[in-house]
């Protein structure tokens, strides 16, 4: 499968979307962005200290990952992006209307559990209850397909080239 789209994957911390983006890409042909590489560095020291980001704190974030999705249309790309909220989306489409999202999901525990055994994230397992407390799920309007997260990275990838692939039908 080859698409133009462009694709966040987004989802609460710990579903995959650094493990899951890449291998997206490499499947759709299209190059990877990682979306916490759009992050200023005092976003990265506030969640390193376990302090949630205000909306404030997003939006440069989010800017900066819509010029880059912007800079891809119609070439296709993949970028990671938690996306939790509803208006974030809505900043990305509005920098870049023709992203789609896959939303990565899963139950609570096991989500926790694979933040349990990540080395070298910056994200403390402490922020994920803010994490779910944030997240607005995809809406009917919102171009995009939810993919749960239970399997190998392998299993997710499939369900999520299978879902995409619906959509351009």
């Amino acid at each position: 499968m080859n698409t133009p789209h462009v694709v966040v994957v987004m989802g609460v911390a710990g579903t995959g979307k650094t493990t899951i983006g890449p291998l997206l890409a490499q499947r759709l042909g299209v190059p990877y962005a990682e979306g916490d590489d759009f992050h200023p560095a005092a976003n990265i020291a506030k969640m390193t200290a376990g302090t949630p980001l205000t909306d404030e704190d997003r939006w440069p974030w989010l800017d900066a990952i819509g010029a880059w999705a912007h800079g891809r249309a119609g070439l296709g790309g993949v970028v990671s992006s938690s996306a939790l909220k509803r208006s974030y989306r809505d900043r990305l489409r509005s920098a870049a209307p023709g992203v789609v999202f896959v939303h990565l999901r899963g139950d609570r525990e096991l989500i926790e559990d694979r933040m349990s055994h990540r080395q070298g994230h910056f994200m403390p397992t402490a922020l994920l209850d803010s994490q779910f407390a944030t997240l607005q799920p995809l809406q009917a309007d919102e171009t995009g397909v939810a993919v749960d997260v239970s399997g190998s990275p392998e299993e997710i990838t499939d369900r999520a080239v299978t879902a995409l692939s619906g959509l351009d039908g």
